[in-house]
């Protein structure tokens, strides 16, 4: 296996470092994802930006939560499943819904589970999604702008679980209260 160094500050590339300070602003920390993304300075300023954008979208705190989840089981991200727990139960996600999102199993809520099926199918099928899917999600009182911002909340999460995938990324302290593995989620 390849190893990918865990950038520090004084180990980073240079064009890293100030989106290291980009990370302490946020996070208060380095998270271990951008660690290794600072490898490539490119991709750690990209997954930045657009987790900016996706932050500020159309779509609700909630929402993007299981949005992101449903991406991080379906792509099994060891790492991401756990960082996102974490970050659901910060934004107000019940403990249920996490848990339901963790093993893919339907949510209580209508609305957030079409939510979660619609952005798994866009993952499963890249994109490819018919008619009466995305007639669907627009009849359980989403917008065609929702459907787009799917898209860029894929487009950010594809980054981190690649990236997670290949460097097999350490989780975090904080997020270690977490854990999980693909073994733990059931499938549809």
């Amino acid at each position: 296996m390849t190893d990918f160094p865990l950038h520090t500050a004084e180990t980073a590339p240079a064009a890293a470092r100030p989106l290291f300070e980009n990370s302490m602003k946020a996070f208060g920390m380095v998270p271990n994802l951008h660690a290794v993304m600072a490898e490539s300075p490119e991709l750690l300023e990209a997954y930045q930006a657009v987790h900016t954008l996706f932050s500020n979208c159309s779509l609700g705190d909630v929402e993007r939560n299981v949005v992101w989840m449903a991406i991080n089981v379906e792509n099994a991200c060891h790492y991401c499943v756990p960082a996102h727990s974490a970050i659901a139960k910060m934004q107000g996600v019940s403990d249920d819904d996490i848990e339901s999102l963790r093993n893919a199993t339907p949510l209580a809520d209508p609305r957030l589970e079409a939510l979660r099926l619609f952005t798994v199918k866009m993952v499963r099928q890249r994109g490819l999604v018919d008619d009466k899917e995305i007639e669907a999600f627009l009849a359980a009182g989403f917008t065609k702008r929702n459907i787009l911002d799917v898209v860029l909340g894929i487009g950010q999460k594809v980054m981190s679980n690649y990236t997670n995938h290949l460097a097999q990324t350490p989780v975090d302290a904080p997020f270690e209260g977490f854990a999980w593995s693909p073994a733990k989620a059931e499938t549809e």
